[in-house]
């Protein structure tokens, strides 16, 4: 049941990552740093855990960890993708409901890209 292990160990260590992602969002735009760039940085610090956590036990196999410079770079495009469209949306909402939305807005952002995040990793970065 790889599917199930992948998914349970995915949740998991999402779950770690949107906690960091989203304390990092708030510190920083609370010190006032505009929300576009403070989710850059917070997205950042998180993505670097989760391809080392996601490579080293939910997408790993028989022969061990699925890290590598090939996968790294596969990461990190579609990383860039997500990025850009979680920058988007936190920022319009930062824009027209104000800082504290923007704050409540990120982890309902991040979950739902989580989710199409999850088959594209599995399918495209740590095949």
């Amino acid at each position: 049941m790889p599917l199930l292990r992948q998914g349970s160990h995915y949740l998991a260590f999402g779950v770690l990552q949107l906690l960091l992602d989203w304390a990092g969002f708030v510190a920083l735009t609370a010190l006032g740093l505009p929300a576009a760039p403070a989710n850059l940085a917070s997205r950042t610090g998180a993505a670097l855990l989760g391809f080392w956590l996601n490579g080293r036990y939910t997408f790993a196999d028989g022969q061990g960890s699925r890290l590598g410079w090939r996968r790294f770079v596969r990461f990190w495009a579609l990383w860039l993708v997500m990025t850009v469209v979680s920058t988007l949306l936190v920022a319009f909402v930062e824009r027209h409901l104000g800082l504290r939305e923007a704050w409540l807005a990120k982890p309902v952002v991040e979950a739902g890209l989580a989710v199409v995040n999850f088959f594209l990793l599995r399918h495209i970065v740590y095949r």
